[in-house]
């Protein structure tokens, strides 16, 4: 489900929304635009979440499995 809002954008961000939708590069405005703020969304929640596991400290379980996964090849997600 979704929920049309108006938004208010300076004049050379929607040339710029514009010519990434002319260009191909995203369906339409609405796509832009709601792309960039899950974007954004994620990097909070990741900035978040380094924050939490650097305030915990070392974590001997996750220091191993880290290790371990950084020998495990990973082929298969390309």
């Amino acid at each position: 489900m979704s929920k049309q809002i108006a938004l208010r954008l300076s004049n050379d961000l929607v040339a710029y929304i514009d010519e990434v939708v002319a260009e191909g590069r995203a369906s339409s405005r609405a796509a832009l635009v709601a792309e960039a703020l899950d974007r954004d969304r994620r990097q909070r929640r990741s900035e978040r979440d380094a924050a939490i596991l650097a305030a915990a400290g070392a974590d001997k379980d996750l220091d191993e499995l880290a290790e371990y996964a950084a020998t495990v090849p990973m082929d298969d997600l390309d």
